[in-house]
């Protein structure tokens, strides 16, 4: 027998011993499923139905990728999300051929000026610029991966003249001072990995004017790590700020107080997507994040739906006031508003006091969440295009309404987005999940499982390895930079020389048969509706 025969034996054999292996395999699984009792498809099709709940777990990535459109992917349609990966990766933000928006639908439109302004008109920072990295794409091959070339790029910083900043708490002792409109959302490290929150407190950093909400979890050192502006957000659990028995420790706020990039605090009493406390499982508790937060290590965390310290708008404001005078600086407060009436006590009681808040956001129930329940995100607060009016309006009754900046937030990860928030009476804008996919997020949609492939939603060691700081921190320069470019852009068509200038005479909205009306008279329909209360 040469040593071919016996390879070829050697062979059949292997290729014998694989094939009786998978039949006892096959014999076992239908063995197995048929005699188990928790699923009826296995019993009645054992083995085979095992596919059902194989397509089943992978059923989000086939839609994501191969079934939904371009624009029909929810919560960000595959269009919404490639604009934001080529602004923060390429900062390119231009489209071909034509719009995808169906313009038989009713919508909001930014009312174009018959004579826009000139480059040369637009009143913004010419001399602050940024340093950062972009991509420029060589070639995009079928079955290879694409070929790109990673570029040093200076680019405008696109701020606002000293004339227009924002200015938060102008009668405090350490007034905000705030040269960009555009800013992130409350994100605690625990919910976003440590690596996620370096790159985007670097990547604020680098692209200047900015700043960066902590989130209920506490004040971590990866939120210092670039040097951004911070506010330092306060949960119902008092979360960094927190003595053994739960209770505020003053001498621990007036610590953090002291921290030169902490510029604002922010009193959490809901959030668009959880109306109630926040929420972290006990694998993302690790004995670090522990520490930040004074709880216990691995021990699932849940805030208390409010704080227990005030119960009414007099309370609130009294320890708004308490927490103002012992830090020196700007206080605000986030809210949900549910209805016409949400704010009115609010404003009510700062007109007859004089006390209140320095700054109010406001979220919008499309705002995003790492953790929450599904009749909290779905059917509780009002989307930020109804809440906003309402807050501006409640506030422009009671002529409180130039005593506070109005931040939101909900979706507006746009140029066009922001700008009608700003119209319909913003000051500044929140973004959140904008910048989750600047750093690598790909809308998996397990924030809550500590499983995140990427490493942005997780505390994982070894998964958080994949998000690489260095690099990802350039596409939040890029993101937020090129927001602020179509900012401006968009201002300028309007026939303004700066965003701070949108009104709601610069927005039209057309219903679905194509009647059009302005912004303004719906506003005004609804401040008739609140003063008539």
């Amino acid at each position: 027998m040469n040593i071919a025969d016996v390879i070829i034996i050697i062979l059949f054999t292997f290729i014998a011993l694989v094939l009786l292996a998978l039949v006892l395999f096959l014999v076992y699984l239908f063995m197995f499923d048929r005699n188990q009792k928790r699923h009826s498809i296995l019993r009645n099709y054992p083995a085979l139905g095992r596919f059902r709940y194989f397509f089943e777990k992978v059923g989000p990535e086939f839609r994501q990728y191969w079934f939904n459109s371009d624009t029909e992917g929810k919560p960000f349609s595959r269009d919404e999300y490639e604009h934001i990966v080529k602004g923060s990766k390429y900062m390119r933000d231009v489209v071909a051929f034509g719009s995808k928006q169906d313009f038989e639908e009713e919508g909001l439109f930014v009312r174009n000026d018959m004579f826009p302004k000139l480059t040369e008109e637009i009143k913004m920072d010419n001399k602050t610029m940024v340093q950062t990295k972009r991509y420029i794409l060589l070639k995009d091959p079928l079955f290879s991966q694409r070929e790109e070339k990673w570029v040093d790029e200076e680019s405008p910083a696109y701020l606002l003249q000293d004339v227009d900043a924002v200015v938060i708490g102008p009668n405090t002792k350490q007034p905000f001072v705030l040269h960009g409109l555009i800013g992130m959302s409350a994100m605690s490290y625990g919910a976003l990995g440590k690596n996620a929150v370096t790159a985007l407190s670097k990547g604020l950093a680098l692209a200047k004017g900015t700043w960066m909400n902590t989130g209920e979890g506490g004040l971590s050192p990866y939120h210092l790590e670039g040097g951004v502006d911070i506010i330092m957000q306060i949960g119902p659990a008092l979360f960094g700020i927190r003595d053994k028995n739960g209770e505020v420790d003053w001498d621990e706020l007036k610590r953090k107080s002291e921290i030169p990039q902490i510029k604002a605090f922010e009193l959490k009493l809901a959030q668009g997507a959880k109306a109630r406390g926040g929420h972290i499982d006990g694998e993302k508790v690790t004995p670090e994040i522990a520490e930040i937060r004074k709880v216990e290590p691995y021990k699932s965390v849940d805030s208390p739906n409010r704080f227990h310290q005030f119960s009414d708008v007099p309370s609130m404001c009294e320890f708004i006031e308490k927490i103002r005078e012992h830090t020196g600086k700007p206080v605000g407060m986030k809210i949900v508003v549910g209805g016409n009436d949400s704010v009115e006590d609010l404003a009510k009681y700062m007109k007859e006091t004089g006390k209140g808040p320095d700054f109010i956001t406001v979220d919008g129930g499309e705002g995003g969440t790492g953790a929450s329940y599904q009749e909290l995100i779905d059917s509780v607060g009002l989307p930020i295009k109804s809440a906003l009016p309402i807050l501006v309006s409640t506030l422009q009754k009671y002529g409180v309404r130039d005593r506070v900046k109005i931040i939101a937030s909900g979706k507006l990860f746009t140029p066009d987005r922001i700008a009608i928030a700003l119209a319909m009476g913003a000051d500044l804008v929140n973004i959140a999940r904008g910048f989750m996919i600047t750093v690598g997020c790909i809308q998996t949609l397990k924030c809550n499982s500590n499983a995140c492939p990427v490493g942005v939603t997780t505390t994982d060691p070894d998964l958080q390895k994949a998000l690489v700081i260095d690099e990802k921190k350039y596409r939040v320069v890029n993101y937020l930079v090129t927001l602020r470019k179509g900012l401006f852009r968009i201002a300028a068509a309007a026939g303004l020389d700066s965003p701070v200038h949108f009104r709601p005479r610069h927005i039209s909205y057309k219903d679905d048969k194509g009647v059009v009306i302005s912004l303004e008279r719906i506003l005004t329909d609804i401040q008739q509706q609140i003063d008539a209360r």
